[in-house]
């Protein structure tokens, strides 16, 4: 029997793509010391380009304009600092506290379930579902991970100010290998302006979330209002399920003090109106339905950055797919992959063809 080599092609050309994509990921996860790094200051970058511009626009020295672009990044970040800085120490003073409320409540709510349907949890779970020391433990390697991520920002802010020098030189430097007699490249432009649009309409959405949700709970009398809100901010760049995930220790905290499920309640009225608000109805409308994802695709790139790289990784992981949709859909032949992560499928394009009436005969 004669194999047509031509027939074996697809399958050959498959197997080759998997083994490329298999060594490329591998490659991201070992490399995740040196890219985590560099995508956090390239966002950071893209984040303040504008306002070095803006600065050159107004014939300020180049040097001067990163100079003064870094001290502006240094001072958010510095401020945040201290503010964090101060709810982290207070979460460890009164996290004993939490969790002897929190076992008081464990044990309401195991009795309340016995006495209304019979079962006895105590005799096959035993006594607590959650055990308060490893609450203690998760608590202090969450602290611990927070100072360690800190200690990395020095190596950000140094790359992010090589990417914004880079930045003043580097569309020359593309102009002369382009040479005088080729055309620009639309392409590239438009990929750039569309990723820069993208962070800072969900920078901006972001920082108004956390900015609301941390007023919101100031406002009901929770403890650590800015922890609570920079948590929603962080979350927010995680669409749907960060929402979710963020309202979570709210709602906790305000069963762990108040111990009435009123004030839960009202917490996650909170969070639900602002992030149905902001999240489902004026984000889109900035960003257009062009570059959502599916909630499959979101769940599936939460789980790939967040294996690749860590929990940080998690938080960049719907950015970084947008980002990635963003050149597949300037890309020709790899545009039918942005069509399958879109959320709904792209409606046809009317035929340039006329129609053709028919004529009737005499």
């Amino acid at each position: 029997m004669i194999f047509d080599r031509t027939e074996q092609q697809p399958g050959a050309r498959l197997m080759f793509l998997l083994a490329c994509v298999v060594i490329v990921v591998w490659g991201m996860k070992l490399a995740a010391p040196i890219l985590l790094p560099s995508a956090l200051a390239l966002f950071l970058a893209v984040l303040s380009l504008p306002v070095m511009l803006w600065l050159r626009r107004h014939h300020v020295p180049g040097w001067l304009a990163i100079t003064v672009t870094i001290l502006m990044n240094l001072a958010i970040f510095g401020g945040v600092l201290i503010l964090v800085a101060g709810s982290l120490a207070r979460f460890q003073e009164r996290l004993p506290e939490y969790v002897a409320s929190l076992a008081a409540l464990q044990a309401l709510a195991i009795t309340w379930i016995e006495q209304h349907s019979g079962f006895l949890l105590t005799e096959g779970l035993g006594s607590t579902f959650v055990s308060p020391a490893a609450i203690m433990g998760w608590a202090r390697s969450v602290v611990g991970y927070a100072a360690q991520f800190i200690s990395t920002t020095v190596l950000v802010f140094i790359v992010m100010s090589f990417m914004l020098s880079e930045a003043m030189v580097f569309p020359d430097k593309v102009r002369f290998l382009r040479g005088a007699d080729v055309p620009p490249n639309d392409r590239l432009t438009k990929v750039v302006g569309e990723v820069q649009s993208y962070l800072a309409i969900k920078f901006v959405i972001s920082l108004a979330t956390g900015s609301l949700l941390g007023i919101w709970c100031w406002y009901l009398q929770l403890d650590l209002p800015v922890l609570l809100g920079l948590t929603a901010f962080l979350l927010n760049f995680i669409p749907t399920v960060g929402s979710i995930i963020a309202a979570i220790p709210a709602i906790l905290l305000s069963l762990v003090i108040y111990g009435t499920l009123g004030h839960a309640l009202m917490v996650g009225a909170g969070y639900l109106a602002v992030n149905m608000v902001l999240g489902n109805i004026l984000e889109p409308q900035l960003q257009g339905r062009r570059l959502g994802l599916s909630t499959l695709v979101v769940v599936l790139s939460l789980l790939f950055w967040g294996w690749a790289w860590g929990p940080v990784g998690a938080l960049l992981s719907v950015p970084l797919t947008v980002i990635v949709k963003i050149w597949l859909e300037n890309t020709k032949d790899l545009k039918w992959v942005a069509i399958l992560l879109d959320p709904a499928a792209p409606k046809p394009e009317p035929s340039a063809t006329p129609a053709i009436t028919a004529v009737p005969t005499g």
